[in-house]
């Protein structure tokens, strides 16, 4: 049996070498010898994002309930469950903010006030509010103090459903990865790194839709909640609107929905065809009866 020679061999091994070399180039970390994920500290060291901020972010978890077991204090530091506070009968808009917070914070509920002076839907009728604070060393004091505050400059009184919650970090914890609400504590700071967003319930407690940023539109927040609500608040031209709007989620806003409007404008055609035909047919009737 032949042999082949050392030089032919060490040309063969070379050349395979560059072979793997050339087409490892081409190809995902995945597709190479014993390849996989990158490392996520790999990936985190090569990023320009502070420290702090990384894995801070919101993961959708769309139509998943959010943990109704979990355990908090409310502002007048009763013991409740987070179902004790839903009302099953109305959507609830749920915030996790703290109080502490030198910004953020402030911004998104300023933002969810102004929005929902302008809803022209009721607290307590039509829908609910919930804020979880994700900070530990938060008390019922400040729920009361946070609470009074925001109903008054919404001109409500202090009995509107608007429900302020602190708890351990195991419940919200609890909470926060039901909802996909990632955040971090930074220590340099002592100050928590969190996304803006305001969650919409269904009556039942599950997640509906999210609001992001510190500035949203109120038609959004109104449909996000009449849709949560199955129809069931909100004013029939409000319903309509539904029909004719959808979510995108591109740009996470609700934008005209052409086919809605289309639909809607059949049925429009279809109403006024079967009235115009209803009238024609009690004409005749009364002709042949008068003859």
């Amino acid at each position: 049996m032949m042999s082949t020679p050392p030089s032919s061999s060490l040309s063969l091994r070379a050349g395979m070498a560059a072979l793997l070399l050339a087409l490892g180039t081409g190809m995902p970390a995945y597709a190479l010898p014993g390849g996989g994920k990158t490392p996520q500290s790999i990936i985190d060291a090569q990023s320009d994002t502070p420290p702090q901020v990384r894995g801070v972010d919101v993961e959708e978890h769309l139509g998943e309930l959010v943990s109704l077991e979990a355990r908090f204090t409310d502002a007048q530091g009763k013991p409740v469950q987070l179902r004790d506070v839903l009302p099953r009968t109305r959507p609830v808009l749920l915030t996790l903010v703290y109080y502490n917070c030198p910004l953020l914070c402030n911004l998104v509920i300023n933002e969810q006030i102004r929005n929902m002076r302008e809803l022209g839907l009721e607290l307590g009728k039509d829908y609910e509010a919930v804020t979880v604070s994700i900070d530990p060393k938060d008390t019922p004091a400040q729920s009361l103090e946070r609470r009074r505050r925001h109903l008054q400059s919404m001109g409500l009184p202090e009995t509107a459903p608007w429900h302020f919650l602190t708890g351990t970090e195991e419940n919200i914890r609890l909470v926060a990865d039901a909802v996909g609400f990632k955040y971090s504590y930074d220590a340099s700071t002592q100050q928590y790194v969190h996304p803006a967003v305001v969650m919409v319930l269904t009556p039942e407690g599950a997640i509906s839709r999210y609001l992001y940023g510190t500035s949203f539109r109120v038609q959004d927040m109104k449909l996000a909640l009449v849709e949560a609500a199955g129809g069931r608040v909100g004013t029939s031209f409000d319903r309509i609107v539904l029909t004719c709007f959808k979510y995108d989620t591109a740009t996470r806003r609700y934008g005209f929905y052409i086919f809605g409007f289309l639909r809607i404008g059949a049925l429009m055609v279809f109403a006024a065809l079967a009235t115009m035909l209803a009238y024609y047919w009690r004409r005749e009737l009364k002709k042949g009866a008068a003859a």
